[in-house]
């Protein structure tokens, strides 16, 4: 597939290629739709004045399907309920402990080296001190939980090492109890999977039967067990050869996320937001305090935080089920998907300060940090990166600054142009329109500069940007 944002100063398109005799032979459809100008008064290449105006921009699709097959690896997961019995239950939250404690034990080692100016250990000297560690008499318990998976969380410890030296995570830190209870069986020759009965057979805990709830399609290479609200899920990771997907839709769309509308169209059309915490959040509040009155760690007490983690994991699974539903149908309609190159974990940072500078409206700060987490922006982002490629698309994320403030008209960017959170008013040409969807608009537009030329624009200025991976994928 190959996309080109086509700039024009006539209706009127020709493509043409020599490449055979019979163009039907090469091309499979040219799909052609037609959008707002994408360089306004002068494009990037400075070939015309102010009042030589294009009459449209065209963004063009050409599907190319050779005679021989290209397939790509495709990895994915499944995940079930398991239904495991009392003894299996109690098995898995030991194997579990096991984990915690041996990534606790290694952390704890990797930093008392580091204290001590010496070098901290790689993932065979872990692995070297694990074999130590379940045959010392003081842990001989560690040999009960089967070994891969003590292993894998050593890998974890690796790879949360390196993610910090590359700036792309904190320091790791201790994992506690009842939080994180996860462990992987990493080879395949490990277990067995009976989809015609439902059930799995896992090292150490036997048969343990699963809700099936679809077919596993390819060949399974590891297994997640994890526990969360009280049930215990396997998450199944399959890989397979697939063919190369062609887009079956031709359009392009920007999207701006927000709080009053979660995503607002480059085609006037929204989604509303799904609110989940904030439906249950009075309730959520009423079984807390309840929590908080019971002696820590008592019957009463456990039997108050079962209940509350109850009502997070609804919360959790509405709000999971809402995005991939909306993920899904974006997808499934539009070759391009450009949005906002978001920093939520900046955008939710806390305003408290410190006691020598204190922060400025904090409480007004703390709703809006809840409001931004209970949309799920991240993740939003992350299923739109896998879906529109499974179906053959291409997701840009184009810097957010001033995409609301910019008129998609004349280009004139001023503070004084959104006078309210929803109204949008051009203090220079007089254009209106709804302000999230002027942000859209203005998204799709920097979508296409970087996807023609690969530049972006930084506080009304043209700037060059190194090319993304996706704008490198542009043929497929």
């Amino acid at each position: 597939m190959v996309v080109f944002a086509i700039h024009f100063y006539q209706a009127r398109l020709e493509v043409g290629a020599n490449l055979r005799e019979h163009p039907a032979q090469t091309f499979d459809g040219i799909a052609i739709e037609h959008f707002a100008a994408i360089f306004r008064y002068k494009d990037q290449m400075n070939m015309h004045l102010k009042n030589a105006v294009s009459t449209f921009t065209n963004f063009v699709v050409i599907t190319h399907r050779p005679k021989y097959n290209r397939s790509m690896k495709r990895l994915q997961a499944f995940k079930f309920e398991l239904q495991p019995n009392g003894e299996q239950q109690r098995l898995m939250r030991r194997f579990s402990g096991s984990c915690r404690f041996v990534f606790n034990k290694a952390l704890a080692m990797q930093k008392a080296l580091y204290e001590q100016g010496e070098k901290k250990l790689g993932y065979a000297g872990l692995c070297k001190a694990l074999t130590g560690w379940r045959n010392d008499p003081d842990t001989l318990w560690l040999g009960d939980a089967p070994v891969h998976p003590l292993q894998q969380t050593l890998k974890d410890l690796e790879r949360a090492y390196t993610n910090f030296f590359a700036k792309r995570a904190d320091f790791p830190r201790f994992k506690k109890k009842g939080m994180g209870d996860v462990f992987r069986y990493p080879d395949a020759k490990q277990f067995k999977i009976d989809q015609g009965n439902s059930r799995l057979f896992l090292p150490k805990l036997g048969w343990v039967r699963y809700r099936n709830s679809r077919d596993i399609v390819g060949v399974a290479k590891n297994i997640t067990v994890s526990g969360c609200g009280g049930k215990w899920f396997a998450s199944i990771q399959t890989e397979r050869e697939v063919e190369q997907p062609l887009p079956t839709a031709t359009s392009a769309i920007g999207i701006d996320v927000g709080i009053a509308r979660f995503a607002t169209m480059s085609d006037e059309t929204f989604i509303a937001p799904l609110g989940s915490f904030k439906k249950h959040q009075q309730r959520l509040a009423r079984y807390q305090r309840r929590m908080s009155r019971k002696v820590k760690f008592s019957n009463n007490w456990k039997k108050a935080k079962a209940r509350v983690q109850k009502i997070h994991t609804g919360i959790a699974n509405a709000r999971k089920d809402f995005l991939h539903k909306t993920t899904t149908t974006i997808s499934q309609n539009h070759a391009l998907v450009c949005i906002e190159d978001l920093q939520v974990r900046n955008m939710s940072r806390s305003s408290k300060g410190t006691s020598e500078q204190p922060g400025k409206m904090v409480k007004q700060k703390s709703g809006l940090n809840r409001a931004i987490l209970d949309q799920g922006w991240g993740e939003f982002r992350r299923q739109l990166d896998y879906k529109v490629a499974w179906n053959g698309g291409m997701l840009l994320a184009v810097p957010p600054h001033n995409t609301s403030r910019t008129c998609p008209c004349c280009g004139h960017i001023s503070k004084d142009n959104r006078q309210t959170q929803a109204k949008f008013l051009c203090v220079d040409c007089g254009y209106e329109n709804n302000a999230d969807v002027v942000g859209a608009i203005n998204v799709l537009e920097r979508g296409y500069r970087l996807l023609a030329c690969g530049e972006s624009v930084q506080s009304g200025r043209s700037v060059k940007q190194e090319p993304t991976k996706a704008t490198q994928a542009v043929f497929v």
